[in-house]
């Protein structure tokens, strides 16, 4: 009967140690398989950051051409400075970014984008202004750049999709409660966003 016993309790000794393997080694897959997920979110947001900044650093150079002008409108300018001050000033983690702070960033990146337009209406009516070479050389890398902001975006959004959908799913929902890994926030469509730039040209 001891010997019965013993084998029993070595059975299911064994069927523990299994399952206690199986369980282990499912849980390290699903923790290692949303580290490599946010990995690629953090990278694609880094991308983002890159081409916003780029865009950000192409308004000195806008700066400087436009005051050669001296009748140009002063105040649409000024607004294209101050929003670039607000865009810029806005730096986020992805690790631990909120649907808040990227409303927020998006938000100051939309009044960028707004006061830009704006000034390239108004340079519609300075014909010197608007054929200056330095000019042209910003709405060309002004368009590039906006092309390829749509383009991060996406790909970063497509990237939250893919982790956001991992950690939600049954049973790795389990892992990632457990784990701290949390729903990331994606950019959401602005109006008029499916339209290229609107970039004046003769």
């Amino acid at each position: 009967m001891k010997n019965k016993g013993c084998l029993g309790a070595i059975i299911i000794g064994g069927a523990l140690v299994v399952i206690l393997g199986i369980i282990f080694f499912w849980g390290k897959n699903g923790y290692n398989s949303f580290v490599e997920k946010e990995a690629v979110v953090n990278n694609k947001w880094a991308n983002v950051e890159t081409v916003y900044q780029k865009r950000a650093n192409l308004i000195p150079n806008l700066e400087r051409t436009v005051k050669s002008y001296s009748k140009f409108e002063q105040e649409t300018l000024t607004k294209v400075i101050e929003a670039r001050s607000k865009a810029t000033s806005i730096n986020l983690n992805p690790t631990n970014m909120t649907e808040q702070d990227l409303a927020r960033f998006q938000a100051a990146q939309g009044e960028l984008s707004g006061a830009l337009s704006r000034l390239m209406a108004v340079v519609e009516s300075y014909p010197n202004l608007k054929a200056d070479q330095q000019y042209i050389n910003f709405q060309s890398e002004y368009i590039a750049i906006e092309n390829s902001i749509r383009s991060e975006t996406v790909y970063y959004n497509a990237a939250v999709k893919d982790y956001n959908v991992s950690i939600k799913q049954f049973p790795s929902n389990i892992i990632a409660n457990f784990t701290n890994f949390k729903e990331k926030p994606s950019f959401k469509a602005d109006a008029g966003a499916e339209k290229a730039p609107e970039v004046f040209k003769e």
